[in-house]
Order: C-alpha cells, then sequence, then structure tokens
C-alpha cells in the first residue's frame, strides 16, 4: 500500500479543495491511503472521504498566540509523536506556507510541493525534497488537483471534480440538485456583503434550484438566516 501525508491545514474552503485531488489519486492508484494534517477547527472535513484514515489535528492559530507555551506543552509533544509516527511514501504539503513547510520536517518521508515560482510563499519550497511548476492562474481546486498528480506521477483527468463524501453519512435523503452558499470565513475582509448574497439567493432560487446555506459559528448562522429569508426555497 502507498500511504502519502497530506499537510493542508486551512481553512474550511481550502481543505475541501483538496478532497478533489485525494479522489484523483485514488483512482489513479487503487492501494493508496492518505494522512492528514489539519487545523483542529476543521478536523471533521478530512474524514469525509472513505480513502483517508487518519486526521491528525494540529492547533497552528491557537498555538502562535503563545508559541513558546505549546512549544514545550504535553500537547506538542502528543502532537509530534503522531506526526512522525509512520514513515510515508510521500509527504505533499499542499498549502504552500512556511508554517506548512516547518510541520512537513517533522515527518519521515519525501517531502513534495510547489517550486519556488509558483508557491505561495517562495521559502517555503526549501523545505521539499522535490517542486513542481504549477500555474497559479487556474483555480484552486485544479492546482491542488494536478500538484497531486506530478508529486505521485499519474495523468491528471480532465473530468469534473470529485470530492468523494459520501452523503449518506450526514443524512441526505433528497437527491435533487441545490446550491450551496459557503459563505462564511474567517477573515472579515474576505466577507462577501450580505446584500449580495441575498441577491444572489434570489436569483438562483428564482431558477427552479434550491439553496442550503451552513453555518459554524453564531455570527454565521445569524447571516445564513438573513440571507435563508430571501426566499421559501432556501434553507
Amino acid at each position: 500500500m502507498k500511504r502519502v501525508l497530506i499537510v493542508k491545514t486551512s481553512s474550511m474552503g481550502d481543505v475541501i479543495h483538496t478532497l478533489p485531488a485525494v479522489s484523483d489519486a485514488c483512482a489513479a492508484i487503487p492501494d493508496i491511503q492518505f494522512d492528514w494534517v489539519v487545523e483542529e477547527a476543521f478536523a471533521e472535513i478530512p474524514a469525509w472521504h472513505p480513502n483517508v484514515e487518519t486526521v491528525i489535528p494540529v492547533a497552528i492559530r491557537r498555538w502562535r498566540k503563545n508559541l513558546f507555551r505549546f512549544i514545550g506543552s504535553d500537547e506538542w509533544t502528543v502532537f509530534r509523536h503522531a506526526i512522525a509516527a509512520k514513515k510515508y511514501d510521500a509527504v505533499i504539503d499542499a498549502q504552500g506556507l512556511i508554517k506548512s513547510a516547518l510541520l512537513t520536517k517533522l515527518v519521515k518521508g519525501t517531502v513534495y510541493g510547489y517550486d519556488r515560482n509558483t508557491v505561495r510563499e517562495p521559502l517555503a519550497s526549501l523545505a521539499y525534497q522535490k517542486t513542481f511548476s504549477v500555474a497559479k492562474d487556474q483555480h484552486a481546486v485544479e492546482r491542488t488537483r494536478a500538484l497531486f498528480a506530478q508529486a505521485l506521477a499519474y495523468e491528471k483527468p480532465n473530468t469534473l471534480p470529485n470530492y468523494g463524501i459520501d452523503r449518506r453519512r450526514f443524512g441526505v435523503q433528497d437527491e435533487s440538485p441545490y446550491v450551496l452558499f459557503l459563505h462564511g470565513t474567517t477573515r472579515d475582509d474576505k466577507h462577501w456583503p450580505d446584500e449580495y448574497w441575498q441577491a444572489l439567493c434570489r436569483l438562483v432560487c428564482d431558477s427552479g434550484m434550491r439553496v442550503k446555506l451552513p453555518w459554524w459559528s453564531d455570527a454565521e448562522h445569524r447571516r445564513a438566516r438573513s440571507i435563508a429569508e430571501m426566499h421559501p426555497r432556501a434553507e
């Protein structure tokens, strides 16, 4: 069995965007299995994919508030043991940041990532044993799919992304199509104005589609309710 560790810690959308690359790899390499290092707040998401065996939560966002305190803590020791517990055939840094690159130094295995010209933070590429040029002018989903294809030596498929999520685990019974509005973000400067979401909700619902609005925090719940009030086909 080929065992691969993914380092993609955050944020929620970026973690979800990585799932199709996992599906591509599983289709190309039937005996492959993945583990995944991810921020503790998003640790549930990688487990949605049936080929992700072990999720290793990391708490960089919390630790960096008092880094020196956590470096010597029991929590840090547990994390270090977890990330170094296995020998991997490949370690893929799909994040491309210095923080994710530093995590790969704790892992046993060859580290793959974007090259200096296409990685998000050029210094991160110094941590990789093998690097690949992946054009930046494409959607994050396709960019990640391309990275995995090069790192694991298979041809990137030209199919639509397959997120590999078993909808039955969420108790989904209605198979009719709907549009999912991912309106939440951890950065205020990335919020799309509520009135734009409301206008888009009316447009989508009037076209005959339903809209679903997930939420995480109380603030996101309030925003979801505000958007859903625009049309009875939104929830």
